[in-house]
């Protein structure tokens, strides 16, 4: 990695109610909270420790005094579709001036600082690097160049995602190439087992809404 590479994370405000709500219509809404906690700890432990310049996009707020505030730099996501948010994150950071950058959520707890590392190196000979998510998304996608095409008319937040990106970049003649596959935090069956055991005495708290 060099002075060239940059990374973007998505990430949202933690407030209880608002985030993580399929995995708090089973588990509750204290659950859900400590889970995207648990998610967000899980991200920084695994980009802090990297040598490219780090862009954390928050979807409502910009939060102070959080984990982000040494090493990242904190910038607000554009209020229109996922879509549109991605392309224009891109393009903010790649109007930097740097040559290859990665996008990541905050939902995959398989992800790992020497995956990152991969994808920034597999971008020197692709034009794209994608991480599969196993629900048919990606958690990952790198890109040398912004290409708002492959943003366009996707369907979001739907099984169908990782293969219309997949079908767009075979269109536009981008080489792109695959990290392995990894499962997102969606419902409360998706957070892995050690969390679960951890996070039983909040789930079973009163008032916690679980069920």
């Amino acid at each position: 990695m060099n002075a060239t590479d940059a990374l973007i994370l998505f990430v949202r405000r933690p407030e209880r109610g608002k985030v993580k709500t399929r995995v708090a219509a089973t588990a509750g809404d204290d659950a859900a909270l400590a889970v995207y906690e648990r998610l967000l700890a899980h991200t920084h432990a695994v980009t802090h420790g990297l040598s490219c310049d780090k862009y954390v996009f928050y979807a409502d707020a910009i939060v102070r005094d959080d984990l982000w505030e040494e090493g990242y730099h904190k910038l607000l996501q554009d209020r229109t579709d996922l879509g549109m948010r991605l392309y224009s994150a891109f393009r903010q950071v790649f109007g930097k001036g740097y040559r290859n950058v990665c996008v990541i959520g905050s939902d995959c707890p398989g992800l790992t600082q020497a995956l990152l590392e991969d994808a920034f190196l597999r971008l020197n000979d692709n034009d794209l690097v994608i991480g599969p998510a196993t629900d048919g998304g990606y958690y990952l996608l790198g890109m040398r160049g912004g290409t708002q095409e492959l943003f366009d008319d996707v369907a979001w937040s739907t099984s169908g995602v990782l293969r219309q990106t997949l079908d767009k970049a075979r269109t536009l003649g981008l080489v792109t190439d695959l990290l392995p596959a990894c499962s997102d935090v969606d419902t409360w069956d998706d957070v892995p087992e050690a969390w679960r055991a951890e996070l039983a005495s909040v789930t079973s708290s009163p008032g916690s809404g679980s069920r």
